[in-house]
């Protein structure tokens, strides 16, 4: 971390929390000489951080809080993390979609930011189980009139979790009958032996059966996802095309990635080539 006094509260505390996850703890008096700012500034960012569950404060510290693979955070919670990384996902995956597309969205913060990012894209039909996804759309077709081309929402209702997601046999009954050309995906883990996971049992089946009816599936996801695994798999790597990041995904990551993705894109970077489906399916048998 270099030092630098004018960084933003959000770049201080990002900073902050990769060193927590790297290191395994770190001291208040360390954050302060690599950082540039005052004992009192490091021990607010710690308190913000703690606040939404992601640390733990120690005597003159901080640790990483070791989550239980049922632990669900709160759609508030998850919100205040890795903005920058979600805004940079949520640019980079709106261009992925055309005009007049039929699409899903899932749950989660990141997709919460990429519909703020498809707003304007012209006779979109939205497929969402979120209900902070649906309200973009419904605000965005307020505040704009009866705007020709306006997407056209649907919301598939069912059981609200604590990420705002709406899950159980309602949800996945709407969602088995619809067929999409995209999914955008949001997911609290990502790994190879897991595949794609969540810690809410009722979300994993709805989040397959989304699988299930997309014709693209495209995964947001920042890189602390990267290595996390929740209570319950709903998809493997190989049922994802394309993953969209942010740089901070490690090279060793990207590699593994690229292995089992056809697609990946790093947000802010040049994109890799898309690697063919014959050599993928090499990959696998290897």
């Amino acid at each position: 971390m270099s030092e630098n006094q004018n960084l933003l509260a959000e770049q201080r505390r990002t900073l902050i929390l990769d060193e927590v996850r790297r290191r395994g703890g770190v001291r208040v008096n360390e954050l302060t000489r690599r950082l540039g700012v005052s004992d009192m500034t490091v021990r607010r960012d710690l308190d913000a951080l703690a606040r939404q569950g992601v640390l733990e404060k120690v005597h003159g510290g901080a640790v990483p809080v070791v989550e239980a693979s049922t632990h669900e955070p709160g759609f508030e919670a998850k919100s205040g993390l890795e903005l920058s990384a979600k805004e940079d996902i949520a640019r980079a995956a709106a261009e992925l979609v055309p005009p007049g597309a039929a699409i899903a969205l899932s749950g989660g913060t990141t997709t919460f930011a990429l519909a703020h990012r498809l707003t304007d894209v012209p006779d979109l039909t939205v497929v969402t189980n979120s209900v902070r996804v649906a309200d973009v759309f419904h605000a965005a077709q307020r505040s704009s009139g009866s705007r020709q081309g306006a997407a056209t929402v649907v919301l598939t209702g069912g059981v609200r979790t604590p990420s705002d997601s709406l899950v159980g046999p309602v949800a996945d009954q709407a969602i088995a009958a619809l067929h999409f050309d995209l999914l955008f995906l949001g997911v609290h883990g990502i790994s190879v032996e897991a595949g794609l996971s969540t810690p809410n049992l009722a979300e994993a089946e709805t989040n397959r059966r989304l699988v299930q009816s997309a014709r693209r599936v495209v995964v947001v996801a920042d890189h602390t996802k990267w290595g996390t695994v929740g209570l319950s798999s709903f998809a493997s790597l190989e049922q994802v095309d394309t993953l969209v990041t942010d740089a901070g995904l490690t090279a060793e990551a990207r590699a593994e990635v690229s292995e089992h993705l056809r697609r990946l894109v790093v947000a802010g970077e040049s994109e890799q080539p898309e690697q063919p489906e014959d050599d993928r399916a090499e990959d696998a048998d290897a």
